[in-house]
């Protein structure tokens, strides 16, 4: 007799998994016990489901798996960030930051191993994507920085950014469904407005998600407001120029009525001038918005650094004088290659250099 191939049980849905039971002549309300160890709990083994019989459990062992994330190697920074290398079950690795401050600690999370999207500022850039993640691996790196967050610092976790390895819009049904799970009542409960989904700028899903009438925060990595400078930075803007993504914000607007922040970093003698931060302030007139200037984080000794302060001061005052809120966030984690543009696997990274 064959034994059946053990399936990813969190890839069914409550539905699907009363069928099963059904199927199997047991109780349909046995599913949603399940469906809560799985979502709610976020239990990783099905010994541990206490208000389900032997008999049960090993029902289950022998259908399904559980294909959990394993946090392979955690780095502590001196400002108190975590970050993780986690494993998947396929053994690949990617990366999700504890982000810690006074008000608030955040969870920085991945969405694909690797990336596609070439920026040339980026560390992840330099991994070739090698997949996408499924919902569940998303939201088991919440999950890792949840328990983190209590046993660390005694604290909840309050918020949740998609600024990890990967472009989550390049992944939308799986980041869309791995939300869903976060915020729902039967998941880990959390208010979607504590959620950010931060994206190069992909238009057509923009609109997307503003027909699906997600709840969550919209941040676009912007960097520049000039086509040429933006190309030269992220070679994605040749085929999503500045003009459809600001059509695309527009859109977002008129459907949403919520405001969204640009990500944006300075950078010596590449965006530092005053023509650029008018074109942002420009820009920034599209819909409702703020502006993030986030310092730059080197990932080699490339033609990539950090612009002066004079030149932040010059940006900050050009966008105040327009009326447009901007605020200059310092990054964390730069001791252990934490901050914003160096999550990377960095021996995949420095094998990839030396090829």
């Amino acid at each position: 007799m064959n034994t059946p191939e053990k399936r990813d049980i969190r890839k069914f849905s409550l539905e699907q998994l009363e069928e099963f039971f059904v199927s199997q002549g047991d109780k349909k309300f046995r599913a949603k016990q399940v469906y809560d160890w799985l979502w709610n709990k976020s239990l990783k083994n099905f010994d541990d489901m206490t208000n389900i019989s032997k008999e049960t459990r090993e029902m289950l062992k022998a259908n399904f798996l559980i294909n959990h994330v394993k946090v392979d190697l955690m780095q502590h920074s001196s400002d108190g960030t975590i970050k993780n290398a986690v494993k998947l079950y396929d053994s690949k690795i990617v990366e999700s930051v504890l982000i810690p401050t006074t008000k608030r600690i955040t969870a920085c999370v991945s969405s694909q191993v690797g990336c596609s999207l070439d920026c040339n500022f980026c560390a992840t850039a330099r991994l070739k994507r090698m997949r996408n993640l499924n919902p569940d691996e998303i939201y088991d790196q919440v999950v890792a920085i949840k328990e983190e967050a209590e046993t660390y610092f005694q604290r909840p976790l309050t918020n949740i950014v998609f600024m990890g390895m990967g472009e989550p819009l390049l992944n939308y049904n799986n980041v869309i469904s791995a939300i869903d799970k976060i915020t729902s009542a039967d998941g880990l409960g959390m208010a979607p407005r504590r959620i950010t989904l931060s994206t190069v700028g992909i238009p057509k899903m923009i609109k997307k998600m503003a027909d699906d009438e997600v709840k969550f925060n919209l941040a676009i990595s912007l960097h520049s407001a000039i086509n040429e400078t933006r190309s030269r930075l992220m070679p994605i803007n040749d085929v999503n120029p500045i003009e459809d993504l600001a059509e695309s914000l527009k859109y977002w607007y008129y459907k949403t009525k919520r405001k969204v922040t640009y990500e944006y970093v300075i950078w010596d003698g590449i965006n530092d001038n005053k023509e650029h931060a008018l074109a942002l302030a420009k820009f920034c007139k599209h819909i409702p918005s703020k502006v993030n200037i986030i310092q730059y984080n080197p990932i080699d000794e490339g033609e990539f650094r950090q612009a002066s302060q004079e030149a932040v001061d010059m940006y900050i005052q050009v966008l105040e004088s327009h009326g447009i809120i901007a605020k200059v966030r310092k990054s964390r984690g730069q001791d252990i290659d934490a901050a914003c543009g160096q999550l990377a696997n960095k021996n995949e990274v420095e094998a990839i250099l030396k090829e």
